[in-house]
């Protein structure tokens, strides 16, 4: 099946300023993503760039990047941009790559992709893992996700899910095992005409309080494949000691 990757990158970040042109080995973040999205199967992939730096940093290896507005308020919004300006539209196929995933598995980009074919029901495609220590399931930073019978989201929180009941009660100090706990991972697929009308949705009450974007599409009745990964991704890069240890592994 033919598909876009789309990276949004953005210059500013709170706690990693300049990010996307971060050194790895002797190329900028962003081109390290790129190159890992041009394994997959993609048809393009392209850079949704908020600043001229970026453009730059990309046209000089040879990745194609398109400008978007810097004013956007999430990576939904920069992307349903780039599609408008790309032309893609109806049940073009976009994947959407964190620009800050340098060691993103181009299987897991093909993997998620298919799922809007596999599922079409699905308005939106992302990949999880098993969550595999109880410190994971008690992190609000780890998203977790529980799926139906058809491996559609039901639902995503940074609260351990499932609640266990009977095992919980004295405190949570082993995993449950049916159904296994989930970790969401951050990829996500879409139909172009849903990912252009996504940022006119009005957010939902669940994914302001969670701080989770995807609950928004849940809120509004649209459904969420979800691909179980056996592997974990490769480490992403949100701080300056994440950092640190990518470029070990570029070095």
């Amino acid at each position: 099946m033919s598909f876009t990757v789309l990276i949004p990158a953005r210059l500013a970040s709170t706690r990693l300023p300049d990010k996307p042109l971060a050194d790895l080995g002797g190329k900028p973040m962003v081109v390290r993503v790129a190159e890992q999205a041009e394994r997959s199967g993609a048809a393009q992939v392209v850079v949704a760039a908020d600043a001229p730096a970026i453009l730059d940093a990309c046209a000089a290896h040879g990745v194609r990047a398109i400008a978007t507005r810097a004013d956007h308020p999430s990576g939904s919004d920069r992307l349903a941009e780039a599609c408008a300006l790309l032309g893609l539209h109806g049940d073009d196929v976009i994947v959407n790559v964190q620009g800050d995933e340098p060691l993103i598995d181009p299987a897991l980009i093909d993997a998620v992709a298919a799922l809007l074919q596999k599922t079409p029901a699905a308005a939106m495609g992302t990949a999880a893992h098993a969550i595999e220590t109880v410190e994971e399931l008690r992190n609000p930073n780890v998203v977790k996700v529980v799926t139906d019978a058809q491996g559609l989201a039901l639902l995503f929180s940074r609260a351990p899910l499932p609640w266990w009941r009977d095992g919980f009660a004295q405190g949570i100090t082993a995993l449950p095992t049916q159904p296994a706990p989930l970790r969401h991972i951050g990829i996500y697929s879409y139909r172009a005409a849903f990912l252009r009308a996504f940022p006119a949705l009005p957010p939902a009450p669940l994914e302001q309080c969670e701080a989770l974007e995807q609950l928004r599409a849940l809120w509004h009745g649209h459904r969420i494949a979800v691909h179980l990964t056996p592997q974990a991704p490769g480490p992403g890069v949100d701080t300056p000691e994440d950092l640190a240890r990518v470029r070990a592994l570029f070095a």
